[in-house]
């Protein structure tokens, strides 16, 4: 998996779903909010400036209030009645900030409603957590808060395997990329030129491009055809198996050679035996042996079968036991103890001079 094209997945692609740390000094969101909060404006051009000094007046005053809230909330003792209600006044003051915090991941597939709710539960936090004697204003210290909260739901409630931050962190930096280069090129990029595009390692692209298909998989019981054709069936439905008669057909075909290479005496005995449902007394009566040779040889032939199959071999053929000659010489009563030896016979003599 190094020069293939990239495939499509089910992770949504919002043009900013990060679910990792979060840096503010690169976020030009959190940069916005933070010059929107101190009172620092930036026009874009001369048709945006009234719009821009009007909201940063906006934020500004709020700001303001919000600052005296939270001295007043900071007075307060943790048993007294009146911190629900200043809690109330800075979540009020503070709502469209939230929500504009929110729908910045409104594209991550996650209900909208939800992010606002984890938003809402960030600010709370912050607010608990904020000492205004510390001297910074409030939503410089409450934007990586809420911002973390949100990122926190991504990463623990909408993965479906647990996936490290390290693995998180780069996928939104591939999307983007593989965005830009599908433009550029008009095909979709392979991993190594993702990966160089990136500033990462290949093998990094590959575990992350691998581990983000478990962001959202497709479920089993969904349509096969999509939402509009629910008589297609299910996805489980087109999914193929495994057939464990697969395997027995491999291994027929198998036996069903290495069969044809057994001696004739060996094959009628396992063909009988296996194929014939005839027992070992049954085949020793139909061969003229006995029934413990039958058994003998059928246990050797199933061993070089079974060792065959294993290695992919031919099946060695049984070597026969060397036969022995027999004594033709005529049979000799053995010699009694009272009885004595048998005379050799002597040999001929020779003639001295014709050596007959």
């Amino acid at each position: 998996m190094t020069d293939a094209p990239l495939r499509g997945t089910a992770f949504p692609n919002p043009a900013r779903c990060d679910t990792g740390r979060h840096d503010t000094r690169h976020d030009p969101a959190a940069s916005s909010a933070t010059a929107s909060v101190t009172g620092t404006v930036t026009p874009t051009g001369t048709a945006g400036v009234a719009g821009t000094e009007r909201a940063s007046v906006r934020f500004a005053d709020a700001d303001r209030r919000t600052a005296a809230l939270l001295a007043d909330l900071h007075r307060l003792g943790p048993g007294d009645p009146g911190r629900e209600r200043l809690r109330a006044e800075i979540t009020a003051l503070n709502t469209t900030f939230v929500r504009s915090i929110a729908r910045r991941y409104a594209g991550c597939g996650e209900p909208i409603e939800d992010l606002e709710h984890v938003a809402f539960m960030g600010l709370v936090m912050a607010i608990n957590r904020f000492d205004p004697t510390r001297g910074i204003r409030f939503w410089v210290y409450a934007y990586p808060v809420v911002v973390g909260e949100v990122r926190r739901h991504f990463r623990d409630k909408t993965w479906v395997l647990r996936v490290s931050r390290r693995i998180q962190k780069p996928w939104p930096l591939l999307q983007r990329a593989t965005a830009a280069f599908t433009a550029e090129h008009g095909r979709s990029p392979t991993t190594a030129e993702l990966a160089g595009r990136v500033g990462i390692g290949e093998e990094e692209a590959v575990e992350v491009l691998l581990a983000c298909e478990a962001y959202r998989p497709q479920s089993l019981d969904a349509p096969a055809g999509g939402p509009a054709d629910a008589d297609s069936g299910t996805i489980g439905e087109h999914l193929g198996a495994d057939d464990s008669a697969l395997d027995h057909v491999v291994d027929g075909q198998a036996l069903r050679s290495l069969l044809a290479q057994l001696p004739e005496r060996e094959r009628t005995i396992v063909l009988l035996r296996f194929f014939g449902n005839h027992t070992q007394s049954q085949i020793a009566a139909q061969l003229g042996v006995s029934q413990i040779h039958v058994s003998r040889l059928l246990t050797q032939t199933l061993q070089r079968l079974r060792r065959s199959l294993l290695t992919g071999t031919e099946p060695p053929v049984a070597a026969r036991p060397p036969t022995q000659k027999r004594d033709t010489r005529p049979h000799q009563r053995p010699r009694q103890r009272h009885e004595k030896p048998a005379a050799r016979p002597r040999p001929r003599p020779r003639h001295p001079r014709t050596n007959l």
